[in-house]
């Protein structure tokens, strides 16, 4: 009966250690930022680890106003290529903390 309390309270700590780690992992994360480019480097994108847009960064050469369109696909995809790393970033981080263990509702 006891033995099976011990394992209890073993468990629990374990589980409050990696909620601890996991708030300071994602705090890091708030910190850590990747980077994408579209159209050869003339749209930047820099997002951090809550997957939140830090800066957009559009060189004068790709705004041709006869071409607008063009301009709006290299955001987007520099964007989306900008978040999926984020994700990427975030999910090697959990997987160090979780070792690799899934665990459903986390991120």
């Amino acid at each position: 009966m006891f033995g099976n309390m011990g394992n209890m309270n073993k468990m629990i700590k374990q589980v409050q250690k990696m909620q601890q780690d996991m708030a300071k992992m994602q705090e890091e994360l708030a910190n850590k930022t990747v980077e994408a480019t579209a159209g050869g480097g003339v749209v930047k994108v820099v997002a951090n680890g809550k997957q939140e847009i830090k800066s957009i960064e559009i060189k004068p050469e790709a705004v041709d106003p006869e071409d607008v369109e063009m301009l709006q696909d290299l955001i987007l995809a520099a964007v989306n290529e900008a978040l999926r790393q984020s994700q990427e970033m975030v999910a090697n981080e959990m997987g160090k903390l979780t070792g690799g263990i899934k665990i459903p509702g986390l991120f």
